[in-house]
């Protein structure tokens, strides 16, 4: 069994964070190793608290999650703070699995996930490092100070714009776009632009990026090319939408 190392925050409503990370690479048959970054109290309409885990905890998580087994890929979503950033940054390996960052700088009812310092120190520390950034259209927009992208060809000109901040690829989200199809980019230095295309759930989701981000780690955990994880991811996550319709 691959395994997988994924950072990021509980829910207790079970919608998104850990919880969906979690149940995603089950699925997958890929074993999860958890680190908690924040504990949030949300339900699907609000969150309530949040409670940031100690830097130096996250630290004392990571390393002995790496000392646990050999880690295949590693995927991060929800940070909170700059302290954690830099922690999750010093704390990756030089050299080592692939990396999914997934930005999650907002919940789905508005509440803030990642503070303003800690938006910056992930741009300058940890998109470096990414094989995969996977923002939806507003997260690119606050990760490039600009106004979400309106059509496919501005979100082609805000992933390139990703790619010069330095992450390896960037898969962007279309789940926050209008029309019948929910359609995702992802680009690459060297490779032409490639559309992953699906029917638009006819309701909004949590958890979905979730969903996405930890398939796609265990897709290159378990040795796919970028391109057919991210397939793979896409398909799960659709078949998971249809289940829930």
């Amino acid at each position: 069994m691959t395994a997988v190392l994924v950072i990021a925050g509980c829910d207790s409503s079970g919608g998104a964070g850990l919880t969906r990370d979690v149940c995603t690479l089950t699925q997958l048959d890929a074993r999860a190793l958890p680190v908690v970054t924040a504990v949030t109290a949300q339900s699907d309409a609000r969150l309530h608290a949040v409670h940031v885990v100690p830097a130096e905890l996250v630290r004392a998580q990571m390393a002995a999650a790496f000392t646990t087994c050999g880690i295949d890929a590693i995927k991060i979503g929800m940070l909170a703070t700059a302290a954690t950033v830099r922690a999750v940054a010093a704390s990756l390996p030089a050299t080592g699995p692939p990396v999914v960052l997934d930005p999650v700088l907002t919940s789905s009812s508005g509440g803030e996930l990642l503070d303003r310092d800690g938006r910056a120190a992930l741009c300058a520390m940890l998109l470096p490092r990414a094989t995969l950034l996977t923002p939806n259209i507003p997260e690119a927009a606050a990760l490039l100070g600009t106004r979400s992208a309106r059509d496919e060809d501005e979100r082609l000109r805000q992933a390139a714009a990703l790619l010069a901040l330095g992450a390896r690829a960037v898969l962007l989200k279309g789940g926050h776009a209008d029309g019948p199809e929910a359609a995702d980019l992802l680009l690459t230095a060297d490779a032409a632009p490639h559309w992953l295309r699906a029917p638009r759930s006819p309701a909004p989701r949590r958890g979905t990026g979730c969903a996405l981000s930890a398939a796609i780690a265990a897709g290159l955990a378990a040795g796919l090319p970028l391109s057919a994880a991210c397939e793979q991811a896409k398909q799960h996550v659709t078949q998971l939408l249809q289940q829930r319709d």
